[in-house]
């Protein structure tokens, strides 16, 4: 039986957000409200916080959280996600953003599925962008694909795009992956970021520039990144009204 771990990276010293993993959300820490969602979907044993952060560590510690110490100079969630599988052996490593509260165990579970039938490739989600607000948000990747559904490009710009740049319809990406194992070596092995990586500030674009397709796969869309204050305000007002 294959068997799948989910890593949830969290980082303390974010620059649009410090401290965020922490945040106070309806009385639990946003991070665990993540976590809380990838336990309905793998056991909790296979379920682990990824942070070069004490606070973080301990906050794990204090709640039964499983969680293991990366070095502060990761780039990115996904080398994170690439020491622990440099401990912790499975066959596909799954990659929750621990900065989604409202992320639905289902749609976790849709790439987890996918993965598991193939695991060779590079998973990443994504849902349709509803209103022209989030098209032109830098802070909400834009994903377009192939008609298979490979991705050919990722940009905080709003894409695609008329002559005209109005919003006609879009996707945004759902920060849910799954990895096979040396394609996480490979990524984690890279000395610093990419071209594209660098100047977008995404991290699945590493895997594009080094030769690997990276399959999307639709969910719902429900989930909201919080990148700022101000989503964390709308994520509030969205579990207000649950």
């Amino acid at each position: 039986m294959k068997n799948a771990l989910i890593v949830i990276p969290a980082r303390f010293a974010s620059t649009r957000f410090p401290g965020k993993p922490l945040v106070d959300l309806d009385g639990k820490s946003m991070l665990q409200h993540v976590w809380e969602k990838c336990i309905q979907v793998e056991n909790s044993d296979n379920v682990i916080v990824a942070t070069d952060n004490k606070k973080i560590e301990n906050h794990c510690k204090k709640n039964g959280i499983q969680v293991m110490m990366t070095s502060n100079e990761c780039k990115t969630g996904t080398d994170r996600l690439y020491q622990i599988a440099l401990r912790r052996s499975a066959d596909i490593y799954i990659n929750v953003q621990g900065d989604e509260p409202l992320i639905l165990p289902d749609d976790i579970k849709l790439v987890m599925d996918a993965a598991y039938n193939d695991p060779n490739i590079v998973f990443n989600a994504m849902c349709d962008i509803t209103d022209k607000d989030e098209y032109y948000n830098p802070n909400v990747p834009k994903v377009v694909t192939r008609r298979d559904g490979r991705l050919l490009y990722i940009s905080r710009a709003a894409i695609p795009a008329n002559k005209q740049l109005e919003f006609i319809s879009a996707r945004k990406q759902v920060c849910i992956y799954a990895f096979p194992f040396d394609a996480l070596c490979n990524y984690g092995e890279y000395q610093g970021k990419t071209q594209l990586e660098e100047i977008e500030d995404l991290e699945i674009l590493r895997f594009l520039e080094l030769g690997y397709d990276v399959k999307m796969i639709e969910v719902s869309g429900s989930s909201v990144a919080v990148d700022t204050p101000d989503d964390l305000d709308r994520v509030k007002s969205i579990l207000s009204d649950i």
